[in-house]
């Protein structure tokens, strides 16, 4: 298992990510109730999508891999008030650049959902995505800021607040959706302008924490010093990479578009396979981060190889289970979860065909959160931009093409195209990332005990798949019953976990004693 510092800081971010990702599925589950995969759905889906896609070109997708190993080294070499004076500056530059951004993105709304969406052209989708797209931008703002100030937190291993930030959204979402139910407002609308009141917040919440936690970052009038002038080659490179990850939606998006209700499909489905990824890469990949950027500062090459080994272990046995889980019985996960309303039972066998096809790339994308930051601890943030480049070119011929190929052959499923490209893509990442490590050096690799257990967390995870496939055999009379059905999830979700911890003892994939001490620490 992983040392006491990755651990404890894993679980704070693991359980608060948790919260966050049910209070989503509740979003969601309220949404496809009362929107269905109908016009308004969708538009409300892209617009959110809009902030979503620009947070992670300039926000934790380049701050994480830029902003951190900076701010950590400039804390330890050169004291606190110097790491706070930089930190002042990278905030300034970074808000004055995105207001400019946000006002030019209004005036270009209509562009900016031609390029996420040109299906919507035909019928009234377009025009309702742009309000609600005018509406909920400025997001981008204080959720960027907020970015950056959770950097400051989780450099300093303070990660509780910028962990329970994504809280606040959810609760706000599902509190102004159940009062616009109530009180007959227009739910779209409710929605849209939900999206920037939680960004403030989340903004202000990280603010007070940083504020307690020693560091003043009142912003001041931005000027580029020697520093940021840094910050911004390192981040260029990581931003560009976070520009590549959005073509790929980007490009999902636009072949979901021509299938009617396919783009809400995709997005439940990414919501169901998005909770592990939250759950257990996010959290591994941030609280990685500052541990390894520590340990390669001080010379602890030995230290830093078993980290990552740790978090690998980690990362996969908490993931391959959920893989093979999404695999095997995404039709009563989602039928479950989502299947109400105007959500029907063609929509459930849509989007399990997805979250099936999420799964098989799901532990490929938890590979990338534990190898990522080998290259970010270094300042290297250019290798893992090149390796994007080459898993784009991959997403995108395989999405555009397999939407034409599928949907000959298979009337009506070319929206899969986008799943497997996401999921084919993100395996040519991972193995370009671990083969990239592997010419850093020893302290780069996994150690050997890593490979002992990678296979036997496979075999219990397998093993659990083919109980798992009995119960929900057996259950399949309790999860057609209205009144029964989440009753019999919960059973299978638990006979799945029972089965899995069982063959994982048994084939010494993990001791149980391991993690109860993780949970105790």
């Amino acid at each position: 298992m992983a040392r006491p510092k990755i651990l404890s800081g894993f679980l704070t971010v693991g359980a608060w990510t948790l919260a966050s990702r049910v209070l989503g599925f509740v979003r969601d589950i309220m949404i496809a109730a009362a929107l269905g995969t109908g016009p308004v759905a969708e538009a409300f889906l892209i617009a959110f999508s809009l902030p979503n896609m620009f947070r992670r070109f300039f926000g934790e997708g380049t701050l994480n891999p830029a902003f951190v190993p900076m701010f950590s080294r400039k804390l330890e070499v050169e004291g606190h008030k110097a790491a706070e004076n930089f930190a002042r500056d990278a905030l300034s530059g970074l808000g004055f650049f995105l207001i400019i951004f946000t006002v030019i993105a209004q005036v270009f709304m209509p562009l900016l959902v031609l390029a996420m969406a040109s299906g919507f052209v035909a019928d009234d989708r377009f025009d309702l995505t742009v309000l609600f797209g005018r509406i909920a931008f400025p997001y981008i703002l204080f959720i960027a800021i907020a970015a950056l100030l959770s950097g400051v937190l989780n450099a300093t291993g303070r990660f509780m607040a910028a962990a329970a930030a994504p809280v606040l959204l959810n609760i706000l979402f599902i509190s102004a959706m159940s009062i616009a139910i109530w009180a007959g407002y227009d739910v779209g609308l409710t929605l849209a302008w939900t999206i920037p009141v939680a960004g403030i917040a989340q903004m202000v919440l990280v603010w007070v924490a940083v504020k307690r936690a020693g560091f003043n970052l009142t912003p001041r009038r931005p000027h580029l010093t020697p520093e940021l002038k840094k910050l911004a080659i390192l981040a260029g490179p990581a931003a560009l990479a976070g520009g590549v990850v959005q073509v790929n939606l980007l490009v999902g998006r636009q072949v979901a578009s021509f299938f009617d209700g396919a783009i809400a499909w995709l997005s439940y489905a990414d919501r169901l396979y998005q909770l592990p990824l939250g759950v257990v890469g996010i959290a591994i990949g941030v609280v990685l981060l500052p541990d390894l950027t520590r340990r390669i500062n001080a010379g602890d090459g030995a230290g830093g190889r078993e980290v990552l080994s740790r978090a690998g272990e980690l990362a996969l046995a908490l993931t391959v289970p959920a893989s093979v889980a999404l695999i095997l019985v995404a039709l009563p996960l989602v039928s479950v979860l989502f299947e109400r309303g105007a959500f029907n039972s063609d929509d459930s066998a849509k989007t399990a065909l997805a979250v099936a096809i999420y799964g098989m790339g799901l532990p490929a994308f938890v590979l990338q959160k534990v190898l990522q930051p080998v290259y970010f601890a270094r300042e290297n943030t250019r290798t893992p931009f090149h390796f994007a480049l080459v898993a784009m070119g991959v997403n995108v011929v395989l999405a555009i093409g397999l939407s034409y190929l599928l949907n000959m052959f298979f009337p009506g499923a070319g929206y899969l195209g986008a799943a497997i490209a996401t999921s084919t893509a993100g395996w040519v990442m991972t193995l370009l990332l671990w083969r990239g490590a592997r010419r850093m050096g020893e302290d780069a690799r996994f150690d050997k005990r890593f490979w002992s257990r990678l296979w036997r967390i496979g075999a219990a995870s397998w093993m659990m798949g083919a109980v798992l496939m009995g119960a929900a055999i057996f259950l399949t009379p309790m999860l057609g019953m209205a009144g029964l059905r989440y009753l019999a999830l919960a059973i299978l979700i638990s006979v799945g976990i029972g089965a899995y911890f069982a063959f994982g003892h048994l084939f010494k994939a993990f001791r149980i004693s391991e993690f109860k001490a993780a949970m105790r620490r």
